[in-house]
């Protein structure tokens, strides 16, 4: 009786406390109950980002709050897509973090290989879970809708299927490993100029049939930890505090299940983010804390918005490697993931023309030509990778490799070039970080004198020409076209070894599209190797030499000229912004000082861009209203032929089958890339002249052999949408189906019938402003 009483006593004078619960995947709701307001607050806003001294990870995106006494960890979160990013050097520690500079999410797009997806993704699983982290911020699916934004390097393609299903499958790929994705940039994200502020406005036909759709297919398909919502506007409500994006949309149509967060530093009112299900505020600000704690205080925010948040926060943390005392050994498998890099990176490499220059004899010596063939572009720039890597390999190192002599003379010129446009562009040494691509140097081109000597010790020349991107930036017209240089160099190279009877092959290591009409005919061979990883210069060497048979096809169209897409006239293209300092102080270097003020008055394509061009982007505008391009998409040779066959079709309640027969009609191995394209019927609206709906990567086929490939989809994925009626309408009549290597290259058909117009109706959500 006086243990009882005096057990009593202390818990009334507070000496002893009531037990607590620990966190637990079953008991979130009772965890969420014995939380004070001020802990539900910091819960919903982030830790800020992990700079510093004292932080777990240096280097590295954040954290999600902590509250030790319930058992709450931290899950820890890394930028991406195609580098887990954080500090390979951290104080006191003699050890260094190497992580592996995987491709770009384009070259891996250009696979058209669902198994080179999980790949990417399953590597960077184990390298995120091998170093401690638990989340990967990636993979980014917005749409190529202009060849000059500024992150096409860490988006998938201009098609939107194309993009959803590479995505699905890198998604699985992570989280096979027990990391989680967080896909971004939801939604409508398609410039980097003015990012914070600037305004998409579009009708729902597009929104929901291109640039909501990737992101759907990948949810559905994989369902990714989280979703973080993009720094714009979309019809004038920021996208982190649209209800009908987020909850509406993506939880009550799509069926996502997981935790949604902002962009770094994105939105403006806290309190709507909370009301619209975006459930964490990243990094966290105290003046989001201090506004959400008021709202509920005065009652404008129910604290049962809070929890329904935080409930979907801590099903995040509880799934986390941290929560579940993963002992991480803070090693990687670097040695298998630059193996991985430089398998992916070949299979991505698009061969856009061949007159039988390729590929090279076994043996032989490579001029080379271009700064960039010294100083290659593994990736783009940002905060998702340095656009360097630990280390890269240069096409010097990948020819000397295979066993080709490279020409001396030359490597002595371009040492010294390089070393002299490094002075000149950076006469105090290189930034040690920037958003935006690190100005590259100008192309020279050789004496008479030295090309003589030059095309007599040498079999083959090759010219790489490099293009980066970076964020928070776009690219300038000018980007798109050559150089005079390097005009100059093409020229002068193609009449010099074609004067001896040599062939010139030109590699394209670039982010997006660049202007090639004018030039390509003077060249005897042009690879596209966009930006292929740390392993570069030995994947482009597999591609020249047979090693590898390329099986790469462009995951977007190769415009003649800047201005012939729809959308070129919707877009910054010559606008200098400045860019934000984002609070993070003189460490981050954004290369570009031209200072704009900004008018009063909003700037059309900088406050707001208008998507007058519709559902036509991509091949949608180029091949429905036949306008001439330079590569169409989906285009990619190989080093064989292959046949197409449709062996049989069909249609049942809700699916859409074709089988198709590949056969390898040429004289060596290859992979075919099998993409089927529908043609609709009219119904009530216009359609482009077709759309992708299923593509398959078939296995490597000897000569004279054939393989059966199989390809589905869902019948309402050939419907489009109606926006009077706020349904999807699938059009009765008959749906041509082309399948071909290309948009523009249809090598067989099948056709079926759909007998009555089916309507599937959607929320009418996300209506432009009148």
């Amino acid at each position: 009786m006086r243990k009882a009483l005096l057990s009593l006593l202390l818990i009334a004078t507070g000496t002893i406390a009531f037990a607590q619960p620990k966190l637990t995947a079953d008991n979130i709701d009772e965890v969420i109950a014995a939380m004070t307001l001020e802990e539900k607050v910091h819960m919903v806003i982030g830790c800020g980002m992990a700079f510093g001294e004292d932080v777990k990870f240096p280097g590295t995106a954040g954290r999600t709050y902590d509250i030790p006494r319930l058992g709450i960890k931290s899950a820890y979160l890394a930028d991406g897509p195609h580098r887990l990013v954080l500090a390979s050097k951290r104080d006191f520690d003699s050890r260094t973090f190497y992580t592996t500079e995987f491709p770009s999410s384009t070259t891996v797009a250009a696979t058209f290989d669902y198994d080179a997806a999980y790949a990417i993704g399953q590597a960077l699983g184990e390298e995120v879970r091998d170093y401690g982290l638990d989340v990967l911020l990636a993979p980014g699916v917005n749409l190529h809708r202009n060849a000059l934004c500024g992150r096409n390097h860490e988006y998938y393609s201009e098609d939107p299927v194309l993009a959803g299903m590479i995505a699905a499958a890198y998604i699985n790929g992570l989280q096979s490993k027990g990391t989680g994705a967080c896909i971004k940039h939801f939604a409508v994200n398609n410039q980097e100029t003015n990012r914070n502020n600037g305004d998409s406005q579009l009708t729902p036909r597009p929104l929901r049939e291109l640039y909501l759709k990737a992101f759907e297919i990948a949810v559905k398909k994989s369902q990714p930890w989280s979703v973080m919502t993009a720094y714009n506007k979309v019809n004038g409500k920021f996208t982190c505090e649209d209800k009908d994006l987020t909850e509406v949309i993506l939880r009550d149509e799509w069926g996502f299940k997981g935790v949604v967060m902002s962009d770094w530093n994105a939105g403006k009112d806290a309190v709507a983010s909370m009301k619209a299900g975006n459930d964490m505020l990243q990094p966290g600000q105290p003046r989001q804390y201090q506004a959400i704690l008021e709202a509920v205080q005065n009652g404008t925010l129910e604290e049962s918005v809070l929890d329904r948040n935080i409930h979907r926060i801590l099903e995040f943390v509880v799934k986390s490697h941290t929560f579940n005392d993963y002992v991480y050994p803070e090693k990687t498998d670097l040695e298998g993931h630059a193996a991985l890099d430089r398998r992916i990176g070949a299979e991505g490499i698009v061969l856009l023309d061949n007159n039988g220059a390729l590929p090279f004899a076994a043996e032989g010596s490579v001029a080379v030509y271009g700064t960039t063939s010294y100083d290659m572009v593994p990736a783009g720039m940002g905060f998702g990778s340095t656009g360097v890597g630990y280390y890269c390999v240069s096409m010097v190192e990948g020819l000397r490799k295979a066993g080709y002599k490279v020409d001396k003379s030359l490597i002595a010129k371009y040492k010294q070039h390089l070393a002299a446009e490094r002075q000149r562009l950076y006469p105090h040494g290189l930034p040690p970080f920037s958003f935006t691509p690190i100005k590259r140097a100008d192309e020279f081109v050789p004496t008479a004198e030295e090309f003589a000597a030059q095309t007599v010790a040498n079999d083959y020349a090759i010219i790489t020409l490099g293009r980066t991107s970076g964020e928070a930036a776009d690219r300038r017209a000018e980007e798109f076209a050559l150089k005079e240089s390097e005009a100059a160099l093409i020229k002068a190279v193609s009449e010099a070894y074609h004067k001896a009877g040599k062939p010139v092959v030109v590699i394209l290591n670039i982010c997006s599209p660049i202007e090639t009409a004018s030039w390509k005919e003077s060249v005897d061979a042009i690879l596209c190797a966009f930006q292929p990883g740390q392993e570069a210069g030995n994947s482009i060497t597999d591609v020249l030499t047979g090693k590898v048979n390329p099986s790469g096809h462009l995951p977007m169209t190769f415009q003649v000229a800047y201005g012939d897409a729809l959308s070129d006239k919707n877009f910054p293209y010559d606008y200098e912004f400045q860019l934000p300092d984002f609070g993070m102080g003189s460490g981050m270097n954004f290369q570009n000082k031209n200072k704009v003020e900004k008018p009063k008055e909003p700037v059309r394509n900088v406050d707001y861009t208008v998507y007058e061009e519709g559902v036509y982007v991509g091949y949608r505008y180029f091949d429905t209203f036949s306008k001439a391009v330079s590569y169409p998409f989906g285009h990619g040779l190989s080093y064989t032929d292959f046949k197409y066959e449709v062996l049989s079709s069909a249609i049942s309640t809700d699916k859409c089958t074709v089988d198709v027969k590949v056969t390898n009609t040429g004289s060596v191995p290859g992979k075919a890339s099998v993409q089927v394209y529908v043609k609709a019927p009219r119904g009530s609206m216009d359609k482009p002249s077709k759309e992708l709906k299923a593509f398959a990567k078939t296995a490597c086929i000897a000569p004279g052999e054939s393989v059966t490939v199989t390809l589905d989809w869902n019948l309402m994925d050939m419907a489009s949408f109606n926006e009077k009626k706020s349904s999807w309408e699938l059009a009765s009549g008959v749906y041509n189906w082309l399948i071909g290597a290309s948009s523009s290259d249809i090598r067989a058909t099948a056709s079926q019938k759909v007998a009555k117009t089916k309507y599937v109706e959607a929320h009418k959500a996300m209506l432009p402003q009148k």
